[in-house]
């Protein structure tokens, strides 16, 4: 937990009530991050009887305010500005932290991203409060409203819970793909509350002139995933994975020792210093799964193994498994696949 060295505690918990969760947004749209932290957030105020206060900043926010009600905020704040079309530090924390002073939340959750991960720090310094960061599991004791923030610790061999008994907002990131989306279900009476502001140009810092994408493998969207690991033998047998997943549908992940290695590039690392996914089919072919890896694929819908090893630690964590050489199972999968689609297209009739 950061920030408690300056924090200070709180004289009547009792009077901060709801959950806040700030929702972060990119070309006036709001991320995946956002819809799991509302997910997450409208489970906890639900078991506590409570409001989830949803916050919003940008350019123009009404359509994102609305669909963030879609999912359940019960209150959504929001801040216009054109100085708040990109993400900007200072004048992001301090409006805010000017919420938060005015609206007392008892937990407040913020996805554990880059730009998250700043706001969340400034957030705790202004409001005199601690933060457990990069969370993977959250949930409330209903009797005393503490927050039960998990995280990985020792190297993620084992998780920690933290509790903050004395201090609030009780302030979390959670760390993006862990949450699932949640199921639209409108809050019954929502209320949206958007101001139109002025920012102070000496918050703005200097001009952006241009946001230059920069060419990125985005597994936490994908539904299909295929993974390599050292079991491929060689950075040539990657091939054999690139068209394994083109053939149903996936996209290719990959090991931290492969990336290292320089077999594939960073961008497809699935795992701890990687890319955090959950997605309905995740392929493990030739991974033993070290901790770092199985953290950031263990919330996969179904979980296949391809290995040798049949006590290699991913085999715990898998549906089902493989126990062949990769480089053998691959292409007998393959073979199968075309030769099913092949006979399927042969049956359909075309009237």
């Amino acid at each position: 937990m950061t920030g408690l060295q300056n924090a200070k505690p709180v004289d009547n918990p009792d009077e901060y009530r709801n959950v806040f969760v700030f929702l972060e947004t990119r070309g006036g749209k709001l991320q995946r991050s956002a819809l799991e932290m509302i997910g997450v957030g409208r489970e906890i105020a639900r078991k506590v009887n409570e409001k989830l206060v949803c916050l919003i900043l940008g350019k123009e926010v009404s359509e994102m305010a609305k669909e963030a009600v879609e999912y359940g905020c019960d209150i959504v704040l929001g801040a216009e500005s054109p100085d708040l079309a990109d993400f900007r530090t200072l004048p992001y924390s301090t409006i805010v932290a000017d919420w938060v002073a005015k609206e007392k939340p008892n937990i407040f959750l913020i996805p554990a991203t880059r730009n998250g991960r700043d706001l969340a720090s400034r957030i705790a310094v202004r409001c005199q409060a601690g933060v457990t960061a990069d969370c993977t599991e959250l949930d409330i004791e209903p009797d005393t409203r503490i927050l039960m923030a998990n995280r990985p610790t020792y190297g993620e061999s084992m998780l920690a819970e933290i509790l903050c008994k004395k201090h609030r907002p009780q302030m979390a990131t959670a760390r993006p793909g862990i949450f699932k989306i949640p199921e639209k279900s409108p809050a019954e009476k929502p209320e949206i509350r958007i101001s139109s502001i002025k920012v102070d140009k000496s918050l703005t810092g200097k001009k952006i002139v241009e946001f230059r994408k920069k060419e990125k493998i985005d597994l936490t969207s994908a539904k299909i995933i295929v993974s390599g690991g050292l079991g491929l033998g060689k950075k040539e047998n990657f091939q054999m994975l690139e068209e394994l997943a083109r053939e149903i549908g996936g996209q290719v992940g990959a090991s931290r020792p492969t990336a290292d290695l320089g077999w594939i590039s960073r961008d497809h690392q699935v795992g701890q210093t990687g890319q955090t996914v959950r997605p309905r089919l995740y392929i493990a072919a030739g991974i033993s799964g070290k901790i770092q890896h199985i953290m950031g694929m263990k919330n996969s819908e179904n979980i296949i193994a391809i290995n040798t090893d049949p006590n290699a630690e991913i085999i715990k964590y898998s549906d089902y498994v493989i126990n062949a050489d990769v480089n053998v199972a691959i292409p007998r999968l393959l073979e199968e696949i075309r030769k099913y689609r092949k006979e399927h297209a042969a049956e359909t009739v075309v009237p």
